[in-house]
């Protein structure tokens, strides 16, 4: 079985074009297994100002608290997943939106109570509940909700459970969606990049303003156990004639096959 797992951002997810999608066809007639692991955060922020409930984020990772988590569960499966999935729909494929604690498909633990709250790393997958998806033909949709063993509810990084689900499954490609083609050096979009250049390109400020971000997610996802990340564009062709139109960043220096 091939399969990839795509990341997307809750920033991006409102940009998502049709040329995207035309990859996504393209590589389900390839016999791809396709997941979607999606994230929610301008709009989880947005509820919670407008709720009133106090957040931050703590080295990166937002600060949980039960009142939080409510919230972020709330947009994530109800707004963010709803809308993720009726996209996936409306463009050929039969999307199954559902949240990472249901079913024990994604089983977690806490970091560190006192000072992230109800944040959680990933320990397990539930494989089984992902194959019965894609016995029947159907591309899983994850909000980034998993529960720990006594059924308590995590929030987790979309980028951890991203990399959590790709290694699970030994997905041949992870795809990280953000809203241009790739990094680009220069002026040029680099097709290859490994952790060590994308590090000496930052210090060089060559890698600059919003770009830093995206590929410090992909530098998220391979310290999680993937040998690569594809930073690919929402709003255009990704994948064509068995081309992947992108950067592929790495562990380590690689040829993407």
């Amino acid at each position: 079985m091939k399969s990839i797992v795509i990341k997307c951002g809750g920033s991006v997810m409102e940009e998502l074009g049709e040329a995207f999608f035309d990859s996504l066809l393209e590589l389900k007639k390839e016999e791809y297994q396709i997941v979607f692991v999606h994230g929610g955060g301008p709009a989880i922020n947005s509820m919670l100002e407008l709720y009133n409930i106090p957040h931050e984020f703590v080295n990166g990772l937002r600060k949980t608290t039960p009142e939080v988590l409510e919230v972020a569960e709330m947009v994530l499966s109800g707004q963010s997943n709803r809308k993720l999935t009726s996209m996936i729909e409306l463009h050929g494929l039969r999307g199954f939106g559902v949240n990472g604690s249901d079913a024990g498909l994604l089983k977690a633990e806490c970091i560190n109570q006192d000072e992230l709250g109800l944040v959680g790393e990933i320990k397990a997958v539930n494989q089984s509940v992902l194959e019965m998806l894609f016995n029947e033909d159907l591309v899983p949709v994850i909000t980034p909700i998993a529960a720990a063993e006594d059924g308590t509810k995590l929030n987790i990084n979309a980028d951890y459970a991203a990399a959590a689900v790709a290694n699970a499954i030994k997905a041949e490609h992870c795809i990280f969606v953000t809203d241009v083609k790739g990094i680009f050096i220069d002026g040029n979009l680099t097709h290859q990049l490994d952790a060590d250049e994308v590090e000496q390109h930052i210090n060089d400020k060559k890698i600059t303003g919003g770009m830093i971000p995206k590929v410090t997610s992909a530098l998220n996802l391979i310290s999680k156990g993937l040998n690569s990340v594809m930073i690919v564009s929402g709003k255009e062709k990704f994948y064509e004639d068995g081309i992947w139109i992108g950067t592929n960043v790495s562990a380590k220096r690689e040829v993407l096959t």
